[in-house]
């Protein structure tokens, strides 16, 4: 089997024979050999350049395999080596292994053993390094684009986000409201090919079917009486980058029809316009919907959902990762001191537990909003449990259990406005109410600002 990349192997025999047996064999598979008859040839070539395999020789004149073995592994410990011995010499062979070889091999050969042994170590180093590569990448996750955890949900989101942006798949991210489905997709884009080009997010439920048409394919000038000149849209805007389609589950079935024909061609023309444009942008789409359930009530295509779900990523809601709580408060915490300069560095450990068995309704969003609020409001240097804007002062347990159940509800919409920022179309989603009747429980507790 013809190896991905060159593997260089170093054959260290005295014998002339073995030598170039080997070679012909070895480069017969693919492999570039080279050979060295004694031990201190070797070590002087392993100065030269580097070596993926080495065969060693147990036996030589001038400098023994076990003598070589241990000089290489000071050397160039990545070197791996299969150490040839004849039947006598075992237990010399046994002893380098404990020293670090990989494996032994008897003469006379088998050659096709040979093979196998060497493509069984090509196999292992090379995911060896594929394993190194990707925890690099998801250290790089993890720092550039403030997704923080170490809970094994959010350590295996890194790792896919990590294989998915090495592709230009379309990527489909479900989550609940304020789980950073944004963040995951900056974190695709930023750990892709396209890094270098624009990032371009747009939120689809914050704009009417007339106002989305024109924002995703620009408008010429005097296509609509406000069209004073002419604007390029976000899919213009993203060449050669991504595209972010957040809230993708709310738009309408008129605009789902054009955004799949634009998926399948990449082509499009302003609102107005008779010019066909191109624009070659990688598709990430995120919702809080269940768009199989969209399906199913006859209000998402089913085709557009099958050509934004070649992907899938399902971010985890902070309830199912309690255990990062502690992490994202902490960095929160030191965002929100820095820019506001005040002097609060630590989490009591009872604000820090009031925070682990609080249900966190609006997700991560809702904490940094908690943690904000908190180093806004608090005294000290220390966030207490009366700084949360979910603790109610004086409000045990057994007080709540004497709460009437409209004084838990305005209580629970009056935190979940609060983690939103005051935010309604937001805070309704969160609820899963509509927005009628949220204005409508606003105004009855009398929570309007």
């Amino acid at each position: 089997m013809l190896p991905h990349k060159k593997i260089n192997i170093l054959i260290v025999d005295d014998e002339l024979s073995i030598r170039e047996s080997l070679d012909g064999w070895l480069q017969q598979d693919g492999y570039e050999v080279e050979t060295a008859e004694d031990g201190p040839t070797a070590l002087a070539r392993i100065q030269e350049r580097h070596y993926d395999i080495m065969l060693l020789d147990v036996k030589m004149p001038k400098m023994d395999g076990i003598t070589v073995l241990k000089e290489l592994k000071e050397k160039n410990p990545e070197t791996a080596v299969v150490m040839m011995t004849a039947h006598g010499a075992i237990q010399d062979a046994v002893e380098a292994m404990k020293l670090g070889a990989y494996d032994y091999l008897l003469k006379p050969f088998d050659l096709e053993e040979l093979s196998l042994t060497i493509e069984k170590l090509v196999q292992m180093q090379t995911l060896a390094m594929e394993n190194l590569i990707l925890k690099e990448r998801v250290a790089t996750i993890t720092r550039s684009d403030n997704l923080v955890g170490q809970s094994p949900a959010i350590l295996k989101l890194f790792e896919t986000i990590a294989d998915v942006a090495q592709s230009d798949a379309t990527v489909l991210i479900t989550g609940e409201t304020g789980t950073g489905k944004e963040l995951v997709a900056r974190a695709i884009h930023t750990n892709s090919p396209r890094c270098y080009s624009p990032f371009i997010a747009i939120n689809c439920g914050a704009f009417t079917e007339h106002l989305l048409e024109s924002e995703l394919f620009g408008h010429e000038k005097g296509a609509f009486t406000d069209a004073k000149y002419t604007k390029k849209g976000r899919l213009e805007m993203a060449n050669a980058g991504t595209l972010f389609l957040d809230e993708v589950g709310d738009i309408s079935m008129k605009m789902q029809i054009d955004l799949l024909r634009v998926l399948e061609t990449h082509e499009f023309t302003r609102v107005g316009g008779t010019m066909p444009l191109h624009s070659d942008f990688r598709v990430i789409a995120a919702t809080h919907q269940d768009l199989k359930e969209s399906i199913r009530n006859r209000t998402f295509r089913q085709d557009l959902f099958y050509r934004l779900n070649v992907i899938h990523l399902e971010v985890p809601p902070l309830r199912e990762r309690v255990g990062d709580i502690p992490l994202l408060a902490q960095h929160f915490l030191r965002r929100y001191a820095t820019e506001t300069g005040k002097k609060v560095d630590s989490i009591s450990p009872e604000a820090l537990e009031l925070m682990r068995r609080y249900e966190w309704p609006g997700n991560v969003r809702e904490l940094e909003n908690a943690i904000e609020r908190a180093v806004v409001v608090g005294k000290g240097r220390q966030i207490k449990p009366g700084d949360l804007p979910f603790c109610y002062p004086g409000t045990g347990t057994e007080e709540m259990r004497n709460l009437s159940l409209e004084e838990v509800e305005r209580r629970h919409i009056a935190q979940v406005l609060a983690a939103e920022s005051g935010h309604i179309s937001n805070a309704a989603k969160v609820l899963r109410i509509n927005r009628t009747t949220l204005y409508y429980k606003i105004k009855k507790y009398g929570l309007a600002s």
